[in-house]
């Protein structure tokens, strides 16, 4: 079938077995659609050079916003990993519905279901931008047979989901305060221990953490800034590290802080003046004389063998993420980083801490709080303050 869009021809092919009478009316429909503005120009933009160009205008949704960096890098990558390779040379305007039922199926029994509906969720929307700019003339996605669930029962684990993003990354039972201590004191004699000490004492997300500058303590009121995050979870050519403010207006926030973790960080603080002085350990000089850039980093990068250090240079957040990982791991410890975010946030729920408060303190939505706390296993000290609670409770009315 021919027929013109502006003076330029086009073409379509209907399925073998089309009948003269279908195709007619096909071509009556292709009309109407050009008389009423609303006809698609035939295309060779595949599929894969559609996401390519999609998340080079910053993936817009129907908001038509663009996304943060971070979230940008892992749409891309689920794109690139779950769908191109299956339908990235097809042609976008023959991208038809059972294409996408082959991969969602497909994927049933490689990814964990969150990671599924994720993949659904990025290529619907990508697809709907396709459609709202005139790629295509219609979202196949609406004909889709069956969409990924969230909910349904995992086949293997989910991919590493330590980028600051997510709140309670599991369901671990709470650790003790004896066990917390154990577990940041493990970590002592790694250079970590000033990032998993502050973490522990705040709940702070890692990224958070990693942009945090001495210009964000105030030592006399004894709070510390939260006013921006890294936007990268790995550097790599195409998305560089780089700062952003906090994810929602509630992240902005200022904690406080206990005198311990403020003397640990002064501690650090020192440390890294020594460093710039260039002034070894144990000789005693004032080191208030040594000033600090004005935006350096309370925890900056680690600098190469030979290579002098930057105080504005963030480290890497995965490869912080992995390093905790491996050191947790010989503790005994098993868990995450974030896994650190649920357990401040735990401890100070099962204490009394009102959940507003929490919620406020760690930079989340009181509900979402809430919910995950409702999800989570209870610390052994819990379940003993909950027992002697309820022995007192019953002996108040069941006097003999």
């Amino acid at each position: 079938m021919r027929y013109r869009i502006n003076g330029k021809m086009q073409s379509q092919t209907m399925p073998e077995g089309t009948t003269r009478a279908e195709a007619r009316t096909k071509l009556t429909e292709l009309v109407d659609a050009r008389n009423k503005g609303n006809a698609v120009e035939t295309s060779k933009l595949t599929v894969a050079q559609w996401f390519e160009r999609w998340i080079e205008l910053g993936a817009p949704g129907r908001r038509r916003e663009r996304v943060g960096q971070r979230t940008l890098e892992r749409y891309e990558e689920l794109l690139r990993v779950h769908v191109t390779p299956k339908v990235g040379d097809k042609l976008l305007q023959k991208l038809r519905s059972t294409d996408i039922d082959d991969i969602y199926a497909g994927l049933e029994d490689v990814i964990a279901p969150r990671t599924a509906r994720h993949v659904h969720s990025v290529f619907n929307a990508s697809l709907g931008t396709a459609l709202r700019t005139g790629l295509i003339a219609a979202n196949p996605m609406e004909k889709v047979v069956r969409i990924p669930r969230p909910d349904a029962k995992p086949v293997v684990a989910d991919i590493d989901d330590d980028d600051g993003d997510q709140e309670f990354d599991d369901h671990s039972e709470g650790l003790t305060e004896a066990e917390l201590a154990t577990l940041v004191e493990g970590f002592r004699p790694s250079g970590l221990y000033p990032i998993v000490a502050l973490a522990a004492s705040t709940g702070a997300r890692r990224n958070e953490l990693l942009a945090l500058r001495w210009a964000d303590l105030d030592v006399e009121k004894k709070t510390l800034d939260i006013r921006r995050a890294l936007d990268r979870s790995a550097p790599t050519e195409k998305f560089k590290l780089a700062f952003k403010p906090p994810k929602t207006a509630r992240g902005r926030r200022t904690v406080d802080l206990d005198d311990a973790t403020i003397e640990m960080l002064l501690g650090e603080k020192r440390r890294l003046q020594r460093l710039v002085a260039g002034i070894p350990d144990g000789v005693d000089v004032d080191l208030s004389l040594v000033k600090l850039p004005a935006k350096a980093l309370m925890f900056p990068a680690v600098p190469d063998t030979g290579n002098a250090l930057v105080l504005t240079a963030p480290r890497v957040p995965r490869n912080v993420s992995k390093e905790f990982r491996r050191r947790a791991d010989l503790l005994k410890f098993g868990i995450k980083l974030h896994t650190l975010r649920g357990i401040h946030a735990t401890a100070l729920l099962d204490a009394g801490m009102p959940v507003d408060l929490v919620a406020q303190r760690i930079g989340d939505d009181p509900a979402v709080v809430l919910r995950n706390y409702s999800k989570r296993k209870r610390s052994k000290d819990a379940k003993e303050r909950l027992a002697n609670t309820l022995t007192a409770l019953a002996a108040s009315f069941l006097k003999s």
